[in-house]
């Protein structure tokens, strides 16, 4: 068990940074934000967050705050470069069975930000401090930060180094980043200009404009269209006259075209040897380096930032050994791997019209991320049945005061949903292992059990018992029995590494 007072410190007050704090804060965990900047990122960088993300930050209490500043879509289009026509779209409206959040937001990660850091308690986000070094101990880590008042000394329970793709944590853990950069940069530029009313175009307000010569991605923000598109090896950087006329390229004449801002970024698909030394972890672009298309680079380090906060949680508790750290990189590293870093490849393949797998690329902009499956046998597509590791689909049950949804009766408890005939009064423990809930879920209404009108949620699953986690992940299913509150516990103490 530990025993540490003190918090958690998360370096680094990028999108990632804040995002992990703020699951902490929402376990009750002390928590303190170390940023080397004097302000917040005034960078125009990633712009699109998917609906998956958006449910992370609804489990953080921090979602309202985040829409409020959004362009919220609900199709992603492609269309022909060289005439302009829709060659196909996808409506996010189809994951309404799925989720409570069926659509994806834009926004620029410098409106992001103070958005972000507002949410979380006063006083976390601590600016001008810029980590030095650290040593490990039994009980915690010793940082060593340069501010403005000089080197001072932090104790820490554990260390988080969300800071990016030059990781200063990463350096002094001593890991190693694999992979490859391409030789093509992207460009990014926002630009102002009406294609609503003084020249309607109908885009989507994300369009991937491909082509075998040259593609671009359309992108719209609250206060402007956002043009992201490669740049060939050796180009210099274009001058805002030739951004303007690169536009113009792609959506034709306009009465007026601003020039906000721009910003060159190198492409890598580069992932750390070790994410986890002792209590020092990394999560996001300071862990894996993702080729930012299709959205994949800040959505797939927020899931890091879903999967680790509940652990930590669970140990500081006393509710779970240190083990419990170790699924962290095991769950996570494929993900970054297999999954964001091949969808990535795949997207250059299908914009370069390397490929004509459009309905994959079409699949993957809906299901990416609702899709994934944790473990040995990782997933980020949705297929058959549900199974361990799969995210559990977001239903609503009526619990005694009302509507409740599954991702929030688990928001920081294990719970075990009992599908069976409520009328037969199932044994269900009123107490157990801290950190587990169990309860009925029946279409026959009962004390302490959740309402499901017409078996919606025991369609979905079966007549079955489903254990999930807090980050709304299947931990264990098994058809359901009498005995069925026993195993889930014994399952339940397996999962955080409590079991004899």
């Amino acid at each position: 068990m530990n025993t540490s007072d003190s918090p958690v410190a998360v370096i680094g007050a990028g999108p990632i940074g804040l995002i992990t704090a703020l699951g902490l804060v929402a376990h009750g965990v002390p928590v303190v934000v170390f940023e080397a900047g004097t302000g917040l990122s005034a960078e125009t960088r990633a712009g699109t967050i998917l609906t998956r993300t958006l449910e992370v930050l609804d489990r953080y209490d921090a979602l309202g705050p985040v829409l409020e500043v959004s362009l919220r879509l609900d199709e992603i289009g492609e269309l022909d470069r060289a005439t302009g026509k829709s060659t196909g779209s996808v409506l996010t409206s189809a994951l309404a069975d799925e989720t409570r959040f069926p659509f994806v937001v834009n926004v620029p990660q410098h409106e992001l930000e103070p958005v972000l850091a507002s949410a979380l308690p006063p006083g976390t986000v601590r600016m001008g401090h810029r980590l030095v070094d650290f040593a490990q101990h039994e009980d915690g880590v010793t940082l060593r930060l340069s501010t403005p008042d000089g080197l001072v000394s932090f104790e820490a329970a554990y260390v988080l180094g969300c800071d990016g793709g030059r990781s200063t944590v990463r350096e002094r853990l001593g890991a190693t980043v694999e992979g490859h950069t391409l030789e093509q940069r992207y460009m990014l530029v926002d630009l102002v200009c009406d294609l609503d009313v003084a020249n309607p175009r109908d885009y989507p307000y994300l369009a991937y404009f491909g082509d075998r010569e040259e593609w671009m991605v359309l992108v719209r923000q609250p206060h402007c269209w956002r043009f992201v598109f490669p740049l060939a090896p050796g180009r210099d950087e274009p001058g805002p006259d030739e951004l303007r006329d690169k536009a113009r390229h792609f959506i034709g004449d306009v009465d007026s075209l601003e020039v906000l801002g721009s910003n060159v970024y190198t492409v890598h698909h580069r992932v750390a040897s070790s994410w986890r030394d002792g209590r020092v972890f990394l999560l996001g672009d300071a862990a894996h380096l993702i080729t930012p298309m299709w959205a994949l680079g800040l959505n797939t380090g927020v899931l890091d930032a879903s999967n680790l906060p509940w652990r930590l949680a669970w140990v500081l508790r006393g509710w779970a050994s240190e083990a419990l750290l170790d699924g962290y990189e095991a769950e996570q590293r494929p993900v970054a791997v297999h999954g964001s870093g091949a969808m990535a490849e795949a997207a250059r393949a299908v914009m370069d019209r390397r490929s004509d797998s459009v309905a994959g690329w079409r699949d993957a902009m809906t299901r990416t991320l609702l899709g994934v499956r944790l473990g040995a046998e990782w997933s980020m597509t949705r297929s058959g049945p549900l199974r361990v590791g799969d995210r559990a689909p977001d239903l609503r049950v009526f619990g005694r005061r009302g509507p409740v949804h599954l991702h929030e009766l688990c928001r920081d408890s294990f719970v075990a949903l009992h599908l069976t005939d409520a009328r037969r009064r199932p044994f269900i423990p009123a107490d157990g292992p801290p950190g587990l809930r169990q309860v009925v879920v029946s279409r026959w209404d009962a004390p302490h059990t959740c309402f499901d009108p017409g078996d919606t949620v025991r369609e979905r699953f079966g007549d079955v018992v489903v254990l999930l986690r807090p980050d709304a992940h299947i931990a264990h299913i098994e058809p359901w029995t009498a005995e069925s509150w026993r195993s889930v516990q014994d399952r339940y103490l397996q999962e955080v590494r409590l079991a004899r």
